[in-house]
């Protein structure tokens, strides 16, 4: 069946005498491929008559100024109209399928006597779990408008996020929108993507007045992805350590590594492969090791504090290019408690939520490497697999969920606990055979 993935610009302006182009796009199943592409403009009795079709058809009265030029192995089609007329402006639709009526997407056409011409829209596309880099050039080189981020519906453009710090919820901790360039440019980092992240976008600058400098853009996520689901949660105790994996891309296609801090849509640097470490986690933060063949590389976070909790982004960049993987850090309070010298009783510390569940051989932030608490040495685990090393020391004995198991100073277990219930059991049956065998002798006559 045709996929019901297509999108394509909602409004466009073109000048008179001028042209226009507009860009379809859609998923590149076999399906979409090989079907009907046409562009029809919609009449006053509500019927949309074809313009042009992959079918070599053209309407009479647009030959020599239309042409369609598909691009299956893209996933796009483009419909370019030259000669504007007064008369062009209208409804349009771009769409599949062997009908008019079918899978579309439609378009406002305005025709002015002096139009800018508008930026072609950008198509993105990322895997499910991956991450996007999209370069917005808004053309604001003063850097004193609000930067913006939306999603495209049937009447509005719904904000996502913008540079004053809002996010929508279903974005927190995964998008993030940088400061601008000196050219007025800037980027919007999306990770941790969802089929339902697909849409058309709008990213731009607003003025007070509300004007504003649009940039459309298709993301596409692909339905199907080699990329495996990332666990975005890891648990650690205070006072401990662990360590993670960030992607840095195939063969360490992405040279410069990070780490930073995402909180309100900002993600201040921690760290780098530069030597920078900020303030509060030098001696604690750092990387550990690289794996190019992998596509990934290690950060280590000792000492941790309750402060430490929140999300925290890792990544790799080569130019405007980024890879990033979005990581919620769960930090718990030490449970080890005394119950008198020598004795303890301490708990083996445990993943928190998704983190439990991970999957061999991806290559991601989450990709939980292990858990050191404090006071035991670093070792290294497969990935994919989280190990936790208990605190036990010499004469304590560390225990799973649920389980309290104590021991004396000797080292022994005690087990009176156990034994007494037994014991008061044996005492009250004898008691009463005994007592029985009692009134048994007393109730036989005398000889």
């Amino acid at each position: 069946p045709v996929s019901s993935s297509l999108f394509g610009s909602r409004f466009l302006t073109g000048g008179l005498g001028g042209s226009i182009t507009h860009q379809c796009f859609y998923s590149p199943t076999p399906a979409n491929k090989y079907e009907r592409k046409y562009w029809c403009k919609i009449a006053a009795n509500g019927v949309c008559y074809t313009i042009i079709s992959s079918n070599s058809y053209t309407s009479g009265e647009y030959r020599g100024r239309v042409a369609l030029r598909d691009a299956p192995q893209n996933g796009s089609f483009a419909v370019t109209l030259t000669g504007l007329r007064s008369s062009d402006a209208g409804t349009y639709r771009c769409g599949i399928g062997s009908t008019n009526e079918g899978l579309y997407v439609s378009l406002n056409l305005t025709v002015l006597a002096d139009a800018t011409v508008a930026r072609p829209t950008q198509l993105i596309r990322g895997e499910r779990h991956g991450s996007v880099a999209v370069l917005c050039a808004s053309g604001d080189t003063h850097g004193d408008k609000k930067r913006f981020w939306c999603k495209v519906g049937r009447s509005s453009c719904a904000l996502v996020a913008s540079s004053d710090g809002y996010v929508d919820r279903r974005y927190q901790g995964r998008i993030l929108i940088t400061p601008q360039e000196s050219s007025g440019a800037f980027k919007v980092l999306i990770n941790d993507l969802k089929k339902e992240d697909s849409g058309l976008y709008l990213c731009g600058t607003q003025g007070l007045r509300g004007q504003h400098s649009a940039q459309e853009v298709v993301l596409q996520v692909a339905t199907a992805s080699a990329l495996p689901r990332r666990p975005k949660f890891l648990s650690g105790t205070a006072g401990g350590s662990l360590s993670f994996q960030c992607p840095q891309g195939p063969k360490g296609t992405y040279g410069k590594k990070f780490l930073c801090r995402w909180q309100g849509g900002s993600c201040p640097l921690l760290l780098d492969d530069e030597g920078f470490v900020l303030g509060p986690y030098k001696g604690r933060l750092q990387m550990s090791g690289s794996n190019p063949e992998r596509g990934t590389y290690t950060v280590v976070l000792r000492q941790l504090r309750e402060e430490d909790a929140g999300w925290y982004w890792c990544g790799a960049r080569s130019g405007h290019a980024e890879l990033t993987a979005p990581l919620k850090l769960l930090v718990r309070k030490e449970t080890c408690s005394s119950r008198h010298p020598g004795t303890a009783t301490p708990v083996r510390p445990t993943p928190a939520g998704p983190a439990a569940h991970s999957t061999p051989g991806h290559r991601g932030i989450a990709d939980v490497m292990g858990t050191v608490p404090r006071g035991t040495s670093m070792s290294t685990v497969p990935q994919g697999s989280i190990t936790l090393l208990s605190t036990a020391t010499p004469g304590t004995s560390a225990t799973s969920p649920g389980e309290t198991f104590q021991e004396s100073s000797s080292g022994q277990p005690r087990l009176l606990p156990a034994v007494l219930p037994a014991l008061l059991l044996l005492i009250c049956i004898t008691i009463t055979v005994l007592a029985l065998a009692k009134i048994k002798l007393q109730k036989k006559p005398g000889k």
